[in-house]
Formats: structure tokens, C-alpha cells, sequence
């Protein structure tokens, strides 16, 4: 297990922090693990501070009263959660869900307010950070409300493979895949076997392989 010192050195926000200031992190910071399905923590309740995955992956998602759930986004080894917190006191604005086991570390919301006090550079990485959270979250808006089913879908595909591959991890279902897409399994099926029969990719149960990355990037653009 890593020291809470090590481990918040290699993460981007506190890269190029002094060894004091790191101190005034890892005083607080604890680490915690979490089973696959197990809650990190709950919309509508007090944010603590600053989440940060060791390892695993996560989801932040918003929850209907209907129990349909909308995923806004995954949360991967090395990344950051719940910036927004840190700034304004209120309750989380999502829920936040392991996938699968996974390991975070939890920086209390006083010790980053104390740090941005004594060094308020530090508040430019954070600043940052913010910033691409909000252009991601107005691209998910657009996406949403802009878009078909088939378009998200093709997008969701370029955006997420690697040399044409987008690698399914066993978390990955296709419930889970509809929840980030704004859709239901049956109707992400529907697209996918669409998309297949066309000749653009093919679903295998571990993998989904791009075979016409052009004719995919077509459809983004569809509707």
C-alpha cells in the first residue's frame, strides 16, 4: 500500500507542489476501499472533499425516483472527483459507485482550503481541472439533447477505442454501456446490431472492433 505522501505526488493537481504543502495534504488523506456495487458516496450528502482513485474504476451518476440511471462519467486510476465541492458548500451533486474493487484516497475539503490559503498558485490546477469538468459536462449536455441514439453511439465508440478497439471490461454491459448513453439495453441492442449489420463494427462479448472508423464518423454526424 502506498503512502498517502507517494501516492498524491504522482497525481497531476499535486505534481508540482512543495514538500511542505504536500504535507498539509497528507495529513487528513485516507484510504479507502470499496468493493464492486459498493457506494463511495450518495447524492444529496455532505461531500467530505476531494476524491481520488488509486486504482479500480467508478461511475458518477444521477439517480430518477422512476430508478432510471443516467451515468455522467467513469473515473479511472489517477483522476479526481467532486472538485466542485471544494469550493461550495453543498452536497454531492451525484452518486459515486466502484465498478469493480477499487482503492481511493480521500482528501479532506479543510486541508485543500488551507493549502489554497498559504499558496493560492495551487488554485490554477484546481482552476483548471474545473474548467475541463464543465466543457465536459456542457458536451454531455449537447449530446444528450442534440443527438440521436445512433450518433451518441458512434461517438461513445471513436472516442473510447484504441487502434479500433474498444476493450468491453466485465462491468462494461450493456445496461451499464445504456446508462451512459442516455438510453435503455434494449434500444443500445437495436443500434449496435444497426450498426453491425451495416457493416461499421462488430460486437464480440469482450470487444467491439471498428471496422469502417469513416462510416462511423459518418454517423456521429447523422440527424
Amino acid at each position: 500500500m502506498p503512502s498517502s505522501r507517494d501516492f498524491l505526488r504522482q497525481v497531476a493537481l499535486f505534481s508540482d507542489l512543495e514538500p511542505t504543502a504536500l504535507e498539509v495534504l497528507t495529513r487528513g488523506a485516507a484510504r479507502r476501499a470499496y468493493d464492486a456495487n459498493e457506494v463511495v458516496f450518495s447524492e444529496g450528502a455532505t461531500s467530505e472533499g476531494l476524491y481520488i482513485v488509486e486504482d479500480g474504476w467508478l461511475k458518477g451518476s444521477k439517480l430518477a425516483e422512476s430508478g432510471r440511471e443516467q451515468v455522467l462519467r467513469y473515473f479511472g486510476a489517477g483522476e479526481a472527483v467532486n472538485e466542485v465541492s471544494l469550493f461550495v458548500e453543498t452536497t454531492n451533486p451525484a452518486t459515486l459507485t466502484a465498478l469493480e474493487p477499487s482503492h481511493v484516497w480521500l482528501v479532506p475539503r479543510q486541508a485543500i482550503l488551507v493549502l489554497a490559503a498559504e499558496q493560492p498558485s495551487f488554485l490554477w490546477p484546481l482552476t483548471q481541472a474545473l474548467a475541463r469538468r464543465l466543457h465536459y459536462v456542457v458536451g454531455l449536455v449537447e449530446d444528450l439533447s442534440l443527438f440521436p441514439l445512433e450518433a451518441r453511439v458512434a461517438k461513445f465508440l471513436l472516442e473510447h477505442s484504441e487502434d479500433a478497439v474498444l476493450e468491453r471490461r466485465r462491468w462494461a454491459t450493456q445496461a451499464e454501456l445504456a446508462a451512459r448513453l442516455g438510453t435503455v439495453p434494449d434500444v443500445l441492442h437495436r443500434v449496435l446490431r444497426n450498426l453491425s449489420e451495416a457493416g461499421l463494427i462488430e460486437v464480440e462479448r469482450q470487444q467491439i472492433l471498428i471496422l469502417d472508423p469513416a462510416g462511423l464518423e459518418a454517423r456521429t454526424r447523422a440527424g
